[in-house]
């Protein structure tokens, strides 16, 4: 059996190399992204596994099937950027990684809020230039007297719930699916009472028709406590623009965000031209009450090593005719 990996970084290798070895499978890596300039690399393989960020075209998956593939295993949980009714036409079984490490990415989310919550940011900037002094300004609150709001209660809000809790805070769910396993960490609410009283809004949703666009004028209106906002799930859920008037205004108080909406363009470049870094991430990044990561929320050894070899058991399940843990497609 031969395995192509596309959009593989220096820092995956080994784990994809040890799952080689352990399943007695050759697989090639491959540093490009999977597009229409690079699906030819792929004739001759038996399966393929993507990064799943770069946004895949139909012309891909028509490739994919004249080569006689017929899966393409996505090594994260959201499958956004794949055309998954193309893929079905053409016969290609997509798969994703629904947990690779929770934590990973609830840890990440705490982290950020609590940079926000603690005003460090505002206090680098002062000490910068030299200003150590605090005032009402930068006074801050305990967890343990904050309202978290939790939209999305899957994998990693369900983890993130856990932490909060932990925490002391009190945590708020909204989800259109009741998980009984959660009561012990969060009261169930409307999206409406999440905006109207949480000091922390931590979004955990995947970007579909239902979600885009989530955090607008609108819903930002509904928010009476000037809260902190956490996006580390898709850019898409949020209306970039009008987050910048919120954090202008106050309607907002900080905002962490592993995740922008034009984010395809400029993260993960190590050499990113001026050109591809748009004028809202510059806006948001001079601002001392925000914080981005270039959405690296996963990276953690184990959530490496758990997409990566999830990813091809899934690749190796499908070749072999037998069923695979998780088709996104069916």
């Amino acid at each position: 059996m031969k395995v192509i990996c596309y959009g593989v970084s220096p820092l995956e290798d080994p784990y994809i190399k040890n799952w080689a070895l352990k399943n007695d499978v050759e697989v090639s890596l491959i540093r490009e992204p999977l597009d229409e300039t690079t699906v030819h690399l792929a004739n001759g393989y038996d399966g393929i596994s993507s990064e799943g960020i770069t946004p895949v075209t139909e012309k891909v998956y028509e490739e994919l099937e004249k080569f006689g593939i017929k899966q393409l295993a996505v090594r994260q949980v959201g499958t956004d950027n794949q055309d998954l009714v193309a893929a079905k036409k053409h016969g290609i079984k997509i798969t994703n990684v629904p947990s690779y490490s929770p934590r990973a990415i609830a840890e990440m989310g705490v982290t950020q809020a609590m940079f926000l919550l603690r005003k460090i940011g505002i206090f680098e900037e002062r000490m910068d230039n030299n200003n150590f002094s605090f005032d009402e300004s930068t006074i801050s609150t305990e967890i343990f007297n904050c309202t978290v709001g939790i939209i999305g209660g899957g994998h990693i809000g369900a983890a993130t719930a856990q932490i909060y809790r932990s925490l002391g805070a009190k945590v708020l769910l909204y989800d259109p699916t009741y998980n009984a396993a959660l009561e012990p960490y969060v009261t169930y609410a409307s999206m409406d009472e999440i905006f109207h009283e949480s000091d922390i809004i931590s979004l955990h949703t995947p970007l579909l028709p239902s979600t885009e666009n989530m955090i607008d004028k609108a819903s930002i209106a509904k928010m009476d406590k000037k809260p902190i906002l956490i996006n580390v799930a898709r850019g898409g859920l949020v209306v970039t623009a009008d987050l910048i008037s919120a954090l202008k205004e106050g309607k907002i108080s900080g905002a962490g965000l592993d995740t922008l909406a034009d984010e395809v363009d400029f993260f993960e470049k190590e050499n990113a031209a001026e050109s591809d870094t748009p004028d809202d991430y510059k806006e948001l990044r001079s601002m001392n009450n925000v914080l981005i990561t270039p959405h690296i929320a996963f990276f953690t050894k184990l959530a490496i090593k758990n997409s990566m070899e999830l990813a091809l058991n899934d690749t190796k399940a499908i070749v072999e005719g037998k069923m695979p843990k998780s088709i996104v497609n069916k």
